[in-house]
């Protein structure tokens, strides 16, 4: 709660410079559209979190990478929606971060030790076939 006080204090005074530089029209026309394309991601996070959780179940995603993209794609939208220039700024940063995640960042060669994998109970089992010699000679006799 005291860091949000500051932090509404420098909104507010970021946001009327921008306003008096840019005029009262292009401010409005910036809050509106900055909600309008926020409003829209919420409304498509659906898309965003299958996609990554598409990406988390092929391993390309770890469970931190998955966490850390949702998050910041949900309160980049959010920051969006809530009208100031301060806002909008960090709204992009954490959308330009959840791009980076999806679409720069390297796939590491080897799989991460915190991946769900079905199969990792089964690693330890040895699959064997037994041939019984025995059954030729009970045959015969």
């Amino acid at each position: 709660m005291i860091f949000l006080f500051p932090l509404l204090i420098l909104e507010f005074i970021l946001s009327l410079k921008v306003g008096i530089a840019i005029g009262f029209g292009y401010s409005l026309a910036w809050i509106l559209g900055s909600m309008l394309v926020g409003i829209i991601l919420i409304q498509n996070s659906h898309i965003a979190l299958l996609s990554g959780a598409d990406q988390l179940f092929n391993q390309k995603f770890t469970i931190q990478r998955f966490h850390d993209s949702t998050v910041s794609y949900i309160f980049g939208a959010l920051l969006l929606i809530i009208p100031g220039v301060l806002s909008d700024i960090l709204g992009l940063i954490l959308l330009i971060y959840t791009l980076y995640l999806h679409f720069v960042a390297k796939i590491s060669p080897t799989k991460p030790n915190n991946q769900f994998n079905p199969q990792k109970e089964y690693d330890d089992v040895i699959d064997v076939e037994v041939i019984n010699s025995d059954s030729d000679r009970l045959s015969k006799s």
